[in-house]
């Protein structure tokens, strides 16, 4: 019988099999021996309430621990917390590296419109949806991106990842997060990975909010690859290699492009803290 896991607690997976049946399954000890864990999202085969076969991933995250994943949704809030927009690059980045589709939510545009990030973003080339999730309002057009997609949200605690999960769901299927008053920043109360079952063929799934991102398996030498509005222009740069960060923008496609208003200011500011980023971390290896 063939399933996906869609929610793992200790050594317990829950899966959904071929018949859409809910199983409660363990995995057979010769996974801990290969070094290989099973994790939701996973294509598995089961017998007699034991996973015996994991089938091969199209990708893998190790944090949040998910696998075989088509897009990431990316939620901000527009206030309470207020966006995070070098850590959405990053995200970007990620998800570029990874291979998978994009799509931006800016959430609370009710506190705060989102038309300013959400027009850089679409210029970028990246879906984006502005959003009230209180209020219901953007819930159709992300439904939208949502068919036939097994997605995962992402983002910080307290930008309304639940909420949103919980409105596509017209139900409380998750926690929602509360915000604290004194420092306006997201309480955590997603605690497990999980994958919901949204309609036939449509996973998304909710992760533990997080307020960093690890993207060291980039190279500093590649992130310009990860940015998706630099790829045009880096042929245009004078030498092989060009960094884009210390070079003269008349040697440097991506920088005059900057400097021609054809790549947003603010993101490229945020590749170069990226960029140095990496780098001292490729640096400190081996310390």
């Amino acid at each position: 019988m063939n399933g996906i896991i869609i929610q793992n607690i200790s050594n317990q997976y829950k899966i959904v099999d071929e018949n859409d049946n809910i199983k409660i399954c363990t995995a057979r000890g010769k996974f801990k021996k290969d070094e290989i864990t099973p994790v939701v999202g996973d294509r598995v085969e089961i017998e007699n309430d034991v996973i015996i076969n994991i089938k091969k991933r199209k990708n893998y995250i190790k944090r949040p621990r998910i696998a075989n994943i088509e897009q990431i949704v990316f939620v901000l809030s527009m206030k309470d917390p207020k966006p995070d927009i070098l850590l959405l690059d990053k995200q970007l980045a990620f998800a570029e590296n990874l291979g998978v589709e994009s799509i931006i939510v800016f959430n609370k545009c009710d506190l705060e419109s989102g038309e300013n990030l959400a027009k850089l973003y679409k210029k970028v080339g990246y879906k984006t949806v502005q959003m009230q999730a209180k209020n219901r309002i953007g819930l159709d057009e992300l439904k939208k991106y949502l068919k036939n997609k097994e997605s995962v949200f992402s983002g910080n605690s307290g930008v309304g990842k639940s909420t949103i999960i919980n409105a596509l769901f017209e139900k409380d299927i998750t926690e929602e997060g509360l915000i604290s008053s004194k420092n306006k920043r997201g309480k955590n109360t997603t605690t497990a990975v999980t994958l919901y079952e949204l309609e036939k063929n449509t996973f998304i799934a909710d992760t533990p909010g997080f307020s960093t991102f690890d993207i060291t398996e980039i190279e500093y030498t590649n992130l310009d690859k990860k940015f998706k509005e630099f790829k045009k222009y880096i042929s245009d740069c004078k030498y092989v290699g060009c960094s884009h960060v210390f070079e003269d923008a008349k040697e440097c496609g991506v920088k005059k492009a900057v400097e021609d208003g054809k790549i947003s200011e603010t993101r490229y500011i945020n590749y170069k803290k990226i960029y140095e980023e990496l780098k001292e971390k490729y640096k400190r290896r081996y310390d």
